[in-house]
Order: structure tokens, then C-alpha cells, then sequence
């Protein structure tokens, strides 16, 4: 038998390479993923690496994305998250559901007045605007449904008045066009503790959020179960 006229067999193609060993940029997204690139994004806000448009247009970025090749551009400006440091001698504060991407409250004085003080659960977001008229955002009896939580306020021959506890850490970044935006910074002790980020403008007005002496924030864990009725 000539082996030389025999028919070559067609070789068998090769099999995929399995899932674990593909370039991880085409990898679908999960539900976890992007909160993880979310929650290093509201950090870097907290922290004025990121304008309050920024972070929302990346926000918005991460939610849209379809796999983990879309996500890491958007932190790769940003330091990692080294994650939450626990409390010494307690558990981690339980903050309950709700965060920096859900429905904004709203308070807006437009030649008159808006208060919101007392026991009130903060939501992730607040919008203060303030047209000739006043807005008091009273944080020191408040119960914090999230650790970061934002306030966007503006004034325009107004004010917006904002205080806060004594042990919150408290940040900002604003502007003032013959006007006021005065954030007096703080930085708790605890890294586990709310972080409150103040962001706008004023113009021919005030906007000034500072600490009100003799106010904490005490035993949060146990407050937030009990107005969850847990």
C-alpha cells in the first residue's frame, strides 16, 4: 500500500480555552462588580479627587456597562479602595439599604424659607436651592441611611445653612462669586463613621456648612434599627 496517495485527515479543532483563562476585559459585569467600581468613586468624591459632575457622569458610566473591560477605565485615575476598617471593639456600623445613587431629597426657598431638622432618616442625596430666601439642613439629630451622604446646594442672594455633628467627617468643594461657600472640614476619628460632602456655589449669597458644638452622632448602629423598626 502506497502511503504517499492515502488522504491526509483533517486535523480537529482546537477546543476553546475555558472561561477562567480569556483576557478578563471581556468578561461580563456582575451586580458586584459594579458596586465595587461605585463604591471607590463615591470615595473618591468624599475625598475631592472627583467634582460632584463627574462622579454622577461615571456613576452613570457604571451602570451601563457590560462588561469588566468598560468598568476599570473609569477608576484608573483613582487609588484602589483599601475597603472599610472595622471598629475597634464594636461591629461595623449597619447603615441599612440605600445610598448616594437613589432619589434626591429636594429643599428649595425661593423668596421665602426650608427647614429640615429633628429625627429624619438622610438619604444619599440633598438638593438645596436658595433664591432669595433661606434653607437649614439640621444633620445633628439625623439618622444616616448610608455612609456617604451629599449635599448639593446653591445660593443666589440667599442662604444655605447646614450643620452637622460633632464626630461626622466633613468635606467639601464649592465657590463663591461675591458670595460665600465656607465648609469648615472635619475628619472623624472613627473611619467607619458618616462622611457628609458639600458641594456648590453661591452668588451675592452664603452657603456654610460647620460642625454644631455639643452634637453627636451616639450608638448609630443601634438608632437606625430601631426607627427600621427592627
Amino acid at each position: 500500500m502506497d502511503l504517499e496517495k492515502q488522504p491526509q485527515q483533517p486535523l480537529a479543532p482546537a477546543a476553546p480555552p475555558p472561561a477562567e483563562v480569556l483576557d478578563g476585559d471581556g468578561i461580563r459585569a456582575s451586580d458586584a462588580d459594579r458596586d465595587r467600581i461605585a463604591d471607590i468613586l463615591r470615595e473618591a468624591m468624599a475625598e475631592g479627587r472627583l467634582t460632584a459632575d463627574e462622579h454622577g457622569e461615571r456613576i452613570d458610566l457604571v451602570y451601563r456597562a457590560k462588561t469588566v473591560g468598560e468598568l476599570q477605565p473609569l477608576i484608573r485615575d483613582l487609588p484602589a479602595s483599601s475597603g472599610p476598617t472595622a471598629r475597634p471593639d464594636s461591629e461595623p456600623y449597619s447603615y441599612g439599604p440605600g445610598g448616594a445613587d437613589g432619589p434626591a431629597d429636594n429643599l428649595v426657598a425661593v423668596f421665602s424659607s426650608a427647614t429640615r431638622k429633628g429625627r429624619w432618616r438622610v438619604g444619599g442625596r440633598t438638593n438645596a436651592f436658595a433664591l432669595f430666601g433661606s434653607v437649614e439642613i439640621d444633620l445633628t439629630e439625623a439618622l444616616f441611611g448610608q455612609r456617604f451622604t451629599v449635599v448639593n446646594a446653591t445660593s443666589i442672594f440667599g442662604s444655605v445653612d447646614i450643620r452637622v455633628p460633632e464626630n461626622v467627617s466633613l468635606r467639601g468643594n464649592g465657590t463663591g462669586v461675591f458670595g460665600t461657600f465656607e465648609v469648615r472640614t472635619l475628619e472623624s476619628a472613627d473611619p467607619e463613621a458618616p462622611v457628609v460632602v458639600v458641594n456648590g456655589y453661591s452668588v451675592f449669597g452664603t452657603v456654610e456648612a460647620r460642625p454644631k458644638r455639643g452634637k453627636f452622632v451616639a450608638d448609630l448602629q443601634r438608632r437606625l434599627r430601631k426607627h427600621l423598626g427592627h
